[in-house]
């Protein structure tokens, strides 16, 4: 007799210390019990996703994990939608921006961009604004028209490491996208123009 609890506590151990491949192993032995279950499914899906983005999805395997007890339909649907939209759904992807700048902005020291904006209004410039909160809170971005506008903003006041961490950050989400290629080429104009 197969005892799934104690797999599945080996599968996520496997899968939290990053050992991809075992995880997949030990999860496809559980998916073999149960093989319609979608909770079983999600987490091999989860192990094929961490070998091109591990750091995608540990967070949203700890997602998974929290929310499957709550609601598994909607766990499931969430997990679903996103690797959606990594496949190239823009649109579908800006929605769960939306919903996870407004999960980081509640449970993370995070400030909405329009938040920030009026931040940088008081103080008068978008550096002093970004020097104040910099180390202890992140910008949550909903919009691509915001994100362009950050990212500017950051290039134009010399913040290119924090720039580029926001670009590669969302780069695989408009993957070709014209104004991201745009804004790494005006990064890179910059940082020659510094040498």
């Amino acid at each position: 007799m197969i005892n799934i609890e104690k797999l599945l506590q080996q599968a996520h151990s496997l899968f939290s210390s990053k050992d991809y491949d075992k995880a997949l192993f030990v999860y496809s032995q559980v998916l073999s019990t149960a093989p319609t279950s979608k909770e079983y499914q999600i987490y091999c899906l989860l192990c094929d996703i961490a070998s091109e983005n591990d750091e995608k999805a540990q967070s949203m395997f700890d997602y998974f994990i929290v929310s499957k007890d709550e609601d598994l339909d909607a766990a499931v649907a969430y997990v679903e939608d996103v690797v959606n939209a990594l496949d190239g759904d823009n649109e579908k992807m800006m929605g769960l921006l939306k919903d996870i700048s407004n999960t980081s902005v509640e449970s993370l020291n995070a400030i909405e961009y329009k938040d920030f904006m009026e931040l940088v209004q008081s103080r008068g410039s978008f550096k002093e604004a970004y020097q104040d909160i910099m180390f202890s809170t992140k910008v949550a971005i909903t919009t691509k028209d915001d994100l362009i506008d950050f990212i500017n903003k950051l290039i134009e006041n010399n913040f290119n490491k924090t720039a580029y961490t926001y670009l590669d950050g969302f780069n695989e989400f408009f993957s070709y996208d014209e104004e991201l290629s745009a804004l790494y080429k005006k990064l890179e104009r910059k940082n020659i123009d510094n040498k």
